[in-house]
């Protein structure tokens, strides 16, 4: 792509030089503020957020997350508004929003109408400022809050109109082609989670031979198995919750805590936090060692399950885990995977209570039934499942990488047009 004619210095460092024929123009003659609250006519819009993938509708009959008890204190939002987030703004993960939809959005955002502009060149602009807080010099406050006075003072570089619109149109035709190929690469990922997950079910329920002759578990979740292993209660093959730290554990012991947010179902435990005993949260109990399974008893949607590997057999364990010790009867390698098979956790998710904030306890938890291979086959299956989940694995790390590129890609795309590094 070819760079414009000339160019002259925006006067802004980390944007360097601009095509000398676009305007430096203050926003507030591009935006105009505009804020219409709803009252009691919220039932006549739909319900909009703003999300990484721009303004979307939320749906009133499934929810999901937190919604006030009426939206009296909403604000219209117009086809074409756009919606700004003007606090938090370092935290927030996206702070503009191009509305596609009439409907209504929660009075803490901005929204503006604009004039005499192309609307999708506006939005690109500010969306590759937002990818990078380039805003970050005009937060004032704890809260990183931009005022409107200071927003309408910032200026933006403008092409002339008939520029804008082709850029946009460029753009909206790049991003549509990248996002398709995004769409695709995500899509081949969750086929191949899914066929992780039913490798792991097969073998941990049926074994490696097609073959063998099999019988009814008598468990919903399981289904037949091979006529020699037999079907227990986890109690019985494993012992929960052995040792915790005593209440009257010295203050300034320095512990590595694992909260139940700190283990993914994918990647095993992700963060461990350093504290002192006296400054841990109260729930930093649970003791583990080498080769045990932690499972989450609370927010059990999270399947936050995982072996303790070597390096993690000092830390300390949130309450809201299970630790779970196998017996001779059964190897940790199995059992790992048996936890995290769906005949494991459709079980945890059926006998978990509550509704926002599901939980099992540890009683109901070791009356969960688990299948007991001999321990020289339930070898050869986690040696087997470590083979193939390992390509699986593979193959999902080369599709995320593809994507985290196809994404870099964009938005170096969209920062060169916006700010007139290439002409197009």
């Amino acid at each position: 792509m070819r760079r414009y004619e000339s160019y002259k210095d925006s006067g802004v460092e980390w944007l360097g030089e601009v095509p000398s024929h676009w305007n430096l123009i203050p926003n507030k003659y591009i935006f105009k503020l505009r804020k219409n609250v709803v009252g009691k006519r919220s039932n006549e819009y739909d319900l909009l957020s703003l999300s990484l993938k721009g303004v979307i509708k939320r749906d009133m009959e499934n929810p999901e997350g937190k919604f006030p008890a009426e939206f009296d204190t909403y604000q219209e939002v117009k086809e074409g508004d756009f919606i700004f987030c003007l606090f938090d703004v370092e935290e927030t993960p996206r702070t503009v929003g191009l509305s596609s939809y009439r409907g209504m959005i929660t009075g803490a955002y901005t929204i503006f109408e604009t004039n005499n502009v192309d609307k999708k060149f506006i939005y690109y602009f500010y969306l590759n400022l937002d990818s990078d807080k380039r805003l970050k010099p005009l937060y004032k406050g704890l809260r990183n809050t931009i005022s409107k006075e200071t927003f309408f003072s910032f200026n933006t570089f403008i092409p002339p109109l008939s520029e804008q619109q082709k850029i946009a149109q460029f753009l909206d035709d790049k991003t549509a082609k990248i996002d398709q190929a995004v769409d695709l690469a995500e899509k081949q990922i969750a086929l191949l989670k899914e066929h992780k997950q039913i490798l792991i079910q097969n073998a941990v329920t049926r074994g490696l031979n097609p073959d063998v002759p099999l019988k009814d578990s008598s468990v919903e979740w399981i289904g037949q198995v091979p006529e020699h292993w037999d079907v227990k209660k986890l109690k019985f093959v494993s012992k929960i919750n052995q040792h915790t730290l005593p209440e009257n554990t010295n203050g300034s012991l320095s512990i590595k805590y694992v909260d139940i947010g700190s283990v993914s179902f994918e990647n095993g435990i992700e963060k461990v936090e350093n504290f002192s005993f006296k400054n841990a949260p109260s729930r930093a109990r649970r003791l583990a060692n080498k080769g045990d399974i932690v499972v989450s008893t609370v927010r059990t949607y999270l399947k936050a399950i995982t072996m303790v590997k070597e390096e993690y057999q000092d830390c300390i364990f949130s309450t809201g885990f299970a630790v779970v010790t196998s017996n001779e009867c059964l190897k940790d390698s199995f059992f790992e995977l048996y936890a995290k098979s769906d005949a494991f956790t459709e079980q945890v998710s059926v006998f978990s209570k509550g509704m926002s904030y599901p939980a099992i306890n540890s009683t109901d938890l070791s009356n969960l039934w688990i299948t007991v291979p001999p321990l020289s086959e339930q070898q050869k299956i986690a040696d087997y499942l470590d083979t193939q989940t390992a390509k699986i694995d593979q193959a999902i790390a080369l599709k995320t990488d593809h994507i985290e590129k196809l994404k870099e890609y964009k938005s170096v795309l969209i920062n060169n047009v916006v700010t007139g590094k290439v002409q197009v």
